[in-house]
C-alpha cells in the first residue's frame, strides 16, 4: 500500500485486551507507533470462512508516521493470534501542529546518551 500523508492511524482489532495491551506494548517498544488507544467492548460482525459471525473485541487506535506504517504492520502481524488480523491505514490529512511534530519526535530512535 502506498501512503501519501505524513502520518497515518493505523487500526487494528485484538481478541481481548490483554492482547491489545501486548501489541500496544510490542508496537510502542520498537517505536513503530507514538501511541496506541485500546478501546474495548467493541462487537464486531463480519464474515469468515463463509459464515457471518460475531465477536467481542478490542480496537486498538494506533498514531504513527508513514514510514513507519509498514514495520507497524509487521510487529503487529509477528504478535497477533488471528490468522488474518485487521491492519487498515488510514491516512492523517491535518490536525494540531504540535501533536503532529510529537507522533514524529516519539517515533525516532532515542539519540544515544
Amino acid at each position: 500500500m502506498t501512503v501519501r500523508s505524513k502520518h497515518v492511524v493505523v487500526m487494528v482489532t485484538a481478541p481481548n485486551l490483554r492482547t491489545a495491551r501486548k501489541l500496544a506494548g510490542k508496537a510502542l517498544e520498537a517505536r513503530v507507533a507514538a501511541c496506541a488507544n485500546l478501546v474495548p467492548g467493541i462487537e464486531s460482525h463480519y464474515w469468515w470462512q463463509n459464515k457471518l459471525e460475531r465477536s467481542s473485541e478490542v480496537l486498538i487506535v494506533f498514531k504513527t508516521r508513514s514510514g513507519l506504517a509498514k514495520r507497524l504492520e509487521e510487529v503487529v502481524l509477528e504478535h497477533h493470534p488471528y490468522d488474518t488480523p485487521e491492519v487498515v491505514f488510514l491516512p492523517v490529512q491535518g490536525g494540531n501542529q504540535q501533536y503532529l511534530k510529537w507522533i514524529d519526535s516519539s517515533t525516532e530512535a532515542p539519540s544515544p546518551a
